[in-house]
């Protein structure tokens, strides 16, 4: 007789630990986005004191209105806009105003330098504009951006808007890629160029003050002491963020 022997039953396969997920690449902490703020805040103090540099030694390209030159003011420049959307002219400003205009051009609304150099005329307004002069602001912005930029930072005078940069190239502050160079251009009642000079926000100011004279800008706030508020406020938000960032990484 045979004899049937059993198979033994094999051991059960080994159970493999389930791998964990990966958290999501996309999502991130509290913590990593308030220091990235904090190099944002940075970077963009950066370009705003590289940018003056760049700007300051500029030079006004050939075949513009230089100093002591007389232009004709009819048509100079062609149509332009305010901030509000109405249609004005360089020649229309000057007769509108006293003693003649201040055009301070700035390459884009609600930038850091941008916001320096518009604040730095608000806080010079009263006397810089003593001796009649009218000063306005000009870039190649939209009427909407200007308008918020305005808003935004309670100027007392008009900022003009020129898509076309037609009066902005009349006056040599266009440049490559269709951008705005910081300056300053002064013309009197008589079409005079009184300025034509590019620069960074504190250059364009001191170049104002020197025309209305130290007798009338003594009550104007210097640059130096404007860019240090500037830059005290840029410390505060930065240090601000971080603190929060340091506290979220306690609590983690």
């Amino acid at each position: 007789m045979v004899e049937l022997r059993k198979r033994k039953t094999p051991p059960p396969a080994p159970v493999r630990p389930a791998k964990k997920k990966a958290a999501p690449k996309a999502e991130k902490s509290a913590a990593g986005k308030a220091k990235a703020a904090v190099v944002e805040t940075a970077e963009a103090a950066k370009d705003a004191v590289v940018g003056a540099v760049s700007e300051a030694t500029a030079a006004t390209p050939a075949g513009s209105p230089q100093v002591g030159d007389t232009i004709d003011l009819e048509g100079f420049g062609g149509e332009i806009e305010t901030h509000d959307g109405s249609k004005i002219t360089l020649a229309k400003l000057v007769e509108e105003s006293k003693e003649g205009v201040v055009l301070f051009t700035y390459p884009k609304a609600s930038t850091p330098g941008c916001s320096t150099q518009v604040c730095l005329f608000r806080d010079s307004y009263e006397p810089l504009t003593a001796t009649g002069l009218s000063i306005y602001g000009l870039s190649n912005d939209t009427p909407k951006a200007n308008t918020t930029f305005k808003t935004k930072k309670e100027l007392p005078y008009m900022l003009l808007c020129d898509p076309s940069r037609s009066l902005i190239s009349a006056i040599g502050f266009e440049k490559a890629a269709k951008k705005t160079t910081r300056g300053v251009f002064v013309v009197d009642k008589a079409g005079k160029v009184l300025a034509a000079e590019p620069g960074g926000p504190a250059a364009t100011l001191e170049v104002v003050k020197k025309l209305v004279g130290e007798d009338k800008s003594g009550d104007v706030p210097s640059a130096e002491s404007v860019k240090e508020k500037e830059d005290v406020e840029i410390a505060n938000t930065a240090s601000e963020v971080a603190d929060t960032a340091a506290e979220v990484d306690d609590k983690a």
